[in-house]
């Protein structure tokens, strides 16, 4: 009898709309993943191209190639290992989404990317609303920002000059994510749709192959879009105007190059979590994905 009261005590008492404890871990855990991903997802837009990480750079010059650590090419055929800052947690979104994927199906993930847009449609309606609302300053037309002034009279209001950080943050994070929500959305459902294609032709096997065959593709197709619209569209990469095409395309290149390596090593390594994630899930979740395709 005490050991009953004992185990009662412990145990959470069910919600009523809860069908059992089982049933109440799985959807926490689907909580977790979704969260992690959505966070992860909605802080890289923020964050977007707000700064470089320039990890090295590689130049050209008459006594050979020379490389440099932190700091951009001096030349114009130089290379440049530059990665924006919201590319940092970017994997663990397809990390989260193969997880998703892997225990709750195609039809979750899917919906999971979808809120994930319209979430950040909301996080860009605050930053426009939050533009508008009084006061307003007077934008510089060079910079499309407010003065940098210490003070600055607007309408015979002073401007809080802290307020520049805001609207430079606002800039960036419309250019972002006008860019990266189109490519989003083509390589994240470019990643559920190939995780199953992968899962059903290995009929539930070899889980590498659908965690890196999946990951592999849809961030190409991810850096390529980002890039290209992030330049032509939000005009936001570090690239000078008027350059030869020539010079254009090598940049571009660079920046898809470099963005792609770095999270191609990334869905490499990303293969170990998600194999030890994968066997802990199984057991806690009391629920096996490749016994649907057991013969």
């Amino acid at each position: 009898m005490k050991l009953a009261e004992k185990t009662s005590r412990l145990i959470e008492p069910l919600h009523p709309i809860e069908v059992s404890h089982l049933q109440a871990r799985r959807e926490r855990v689907f909580l977790v993943m979704a969260g992690l991903f959505l966070g992860s997802l909605t802080m890289l837009n923020i964050l977007g191209i707000s700064r470089f990480l320039v990890l090295f750079s590689v130049d050209a010059t008459d006594a050979g190639r020379t490389v440099s650590w932190g700091q951009w090419a001096s030349t114009a055929e130089g290379w440049s290992f530059a990665l924006a800052i919201g590319v940092l947690p970017y994997p663990v979104t397809f990390l989260c989404t193969d997880l998703i994927s892997e225990f709750y199906g195609r039809r979750r993930a899917n919906w999971v990317v979808t809120v994930g847009f319209f979430l950040n449609v909301w996080v860009v309606f605050i930053l426009y609303i939050g533009g508008i609302m009084p006061q307003v300053p007077t934008m510089d037309p060079q910079t499309g920002l407010p003065p940098i002034e210490s003070v600055s009279i607007v309408e015979g209001n002073v401007f809080d000059p802290n307020s520049f950080a805001f609207y430079q943050m606002r800039a960036l994070t419309f250019g972002a994510v006008a860019a990266s929500m189109i490519a989003y959305l083509a390589a994240q459902f470019c990643d559920v749709y190939l995780f199953h294609f992968w899962k059903r032709l290995t009929k539930g096997k070899h889980l590498w192959l659908r965690n890196n065959g999946s990951t592999v593709v849809s961030q190409a197709v991810d850096t390529v879009a980002v890039i290209l619209i992030t330049h032509f569209y939000a005009h936001a990469l570090p690239i000078p105007a008027g350059l030869p095409a020539d010079e254009l395309f090598q940049k571009l290149l660079m920046f898809i190059i470099t963005g792609y390596v770095f999270k191609l090593v990334i869905a490499l390594f990303d293969t170990i979590p998600f194999y030890i994630l994968t066997a802990f899930l199984k057991r806690y979740l009391d629920f096996d994905p490749m016994a649907e395709h057991a013969d």
